[in-house]
């Protein structure tokens, strides 16, 4: 079922997701719905936060990537195959050089930005089926694990940028909490009337 994602200027958004366990009602429809709402919106990755649920989840598929010409042929197979379920993930290291890629976000429709990131992380986490897990990844995986962990921690990209650049986005973002913006997909926004 697709849902409504949660706009530039919700609360859930700013908050820091919660743990949960195996028992957490309805997962697994949580998850399937997450995905088909992230497919549908054209999205790499998407966290609980972004559908109104403050808690520890977010899911990834970077297979729309694996198209990409700038990229090598290891690193768009490495891409290809990458869909992933994080639970209760806690960042264990960010490190390596920092790198600029242009970043968007389905609940700031229409913005873009360059975000400077670590190259390799470790993480904890579990997996849909709760099974713990620490990995290291690297390039793009990366960084977009580090943006949806961002998610569950109530930061956004747009944190992340300088302010004179703040200043530019500021109307575009005002435009979203008003519920002015028209992405392709369902949106929820935080002072649109009648919502």
């Amino acid at each position: 079922m697709i849902i409504p994602i949660y706009g530039y200027g919700e609360p859930v958004l700013r908050q820091v997701g919660k743990e949960i366990t195996p028992e957490y009602p309805n997962l697994n429809d949580v998850i399937a719905n997450m995905f088909e709402t992230m497919y549908y919106a054209c999205g790499v990755g998407l966290a609980a936060p972004q559908v109104g649920l403050g808690i520890r989840l977010f899911i990834i598929d970077t297979e729309p990537f694996s198209e990409s010409e700038d990229l090598s042929k290891e690193e768009q197979e490495q891409l290809k195959g990458f869909k992933r379920v994080f639970i209760n993930a806690k960042m264990l290291k960010e490190e390596g050089e920092e790198w600029g890629f242009n970043e968007g976000c389905l609940s700031i429709p229409d913005v873009r930005e360059d975000v400077y990131r670590n190259e390799k992380i470790t993480i904890e986490y579990c997996d849909e089926n709760f099974v713990t897990k620490t990995e290291v990844f690297d390039g793009l995986i990366a960084r977009v694990i580090q943006h949806e962990y961002d998610h569950i921690e109530g930061i956004l990209f747009t944190d992340k940028i300088s302010m004179l650049k703040k200043t530019l986005i500021k109307k575009k973002l005002q435009n979203i909490m008003d519920g002015k913006a028209r992405p392709d997909y369902k949106m929820k926004f935080a002072n649109k009337k009648g919502r």
